[in-house]
């Protein structure tokens, strides 16, 4: 069902505000993509960002569009769709956003998303707009997501403990200095390919709704370089506050332990992404590096 139809000019607004969103996610989230390969000192803070930025937006080579359709056709119902709740759902979520970096809060960029989506949706045509069982998989993910970051973190760490077994420490430290690299980039590319997408969904449902993109829902080619774009210079513009929260307030790291984090929360990103499952990168990241800090000992975690 198409809405009712808007000026070329109030399109384009709704579309700068919500690349803005997008822009936001990339500084709000760039400290989870770039807090434990600062805090291990295996890169400076300006290449990580450059690194993060980078594979954020090559990140549409390796996955498909599960997520933004998940976005666009699986949390409210098409017929509800109109320019006041695409706008109130982006606005609401960006204020979140601004609020949380502010007060370095590490939330989610993505739940705030839905949950705007669907308040908006609520104030529009009641709750007969929402669909409950997309909202109450990306609801149970909120618990899902960390709880696997943090228990393939743990796995982790025990098995590189093991093989690294006969190493010197000096030795262990120069070896996973080097794979961290590896890691970082995963979760980059993790987080690029699962957050990006949910702008895709919205931009591309306004349009739907519009008959812009024809019958089918789909997500043209230009939404998916256009919201890769501005993720990757969101990251690259940083996301200080919440690195000191996500890289040393939770548990100290070394580079073994920041690749077991990363490559954790990679893995839960990867197949939550593939499954079309909007998550948060922040709650799986805090969860992967409690999982390394449990390893070593319960007391080694800042619970508060």
């Amino acid at each position: 069902m198409t809405a009712a139809s808007i000026g070329l000019p109030l399109l384009v607004t709704l579309i700068a505000i919500a690349l803005l969103f997008d822009f936001l996610n990339g500084l709000h989230d760039a400290a989870n993509s770039i807090a434990t390969v600062v805090s291990t000192r295996v890169l400076a803070p300006r290449v990580a960002v450059a690194w993060a930025a980078f594979f954020n937006f090559v990140a549409f080579l390796f996955f498909g569009l599960h997520v933004a359709n998940t976005i666009g056709k699986g949390i409210i119902a098409a017929d509800a769709v109109d320019p006041a709740v695409i706008g109130g759902a982006l606005i609401g979520a960006i204020a979140w956003n601004v609020a949380t970096w502010i007060w370095g809060i590490p939330s989610s960029s993505s739940h705030a998303l839905v949950g705007g989506l669907v308040g908006a949706a609520i104030a529009k045509a009641g709750v007969s707009a929402v669909l409950w069982g997309g909202v109450g998989t990306v609801a149970a993910f909120i618990i899902v997501s960390p709880v696997l970051g943090f228990l393939l973190a743990l796995l982790l760490v025990l098995a590189t403990s093991w093989a690294a077994r006969r190493s010197t420490p000096y030795a262990v430290d120069r070896r996973f200095r080097i794979l961290q690299l590896l890691s970082s980039s995963l979760f980059s590319l993790g987080h690029g390919g699962n957050d990006a997408q949910k702008t895709m969904g919205i931009i591309a449902i306004l349009l739907f709704s519009q008959g812009m993109i024809g019958e089918t829902f789909h997500v043209p080619f230009w939404v998916v370089i256009a919201c890769h774009t501005a993720m990757g210079l969101g990251t690259l513009m940083g996301g200080w506050r919440i690195v000191r929260t996500m890289g040393s307030r939770i548990t100290e790291l070394r580079p073994v332990q920041g690749f077991c984090a990363e490559t954790g929360g990679a893995l839960s990103l990867f197949g939550a992404t593939w499954l079309g499952i909007p998550v948060s990168t922040t709650h799986t990241i805090t969860g992967a590096i409690v999982g390394v800090g449990a390893a070593r000992r319960a007391s080694a975690v800042r619970w508060g």
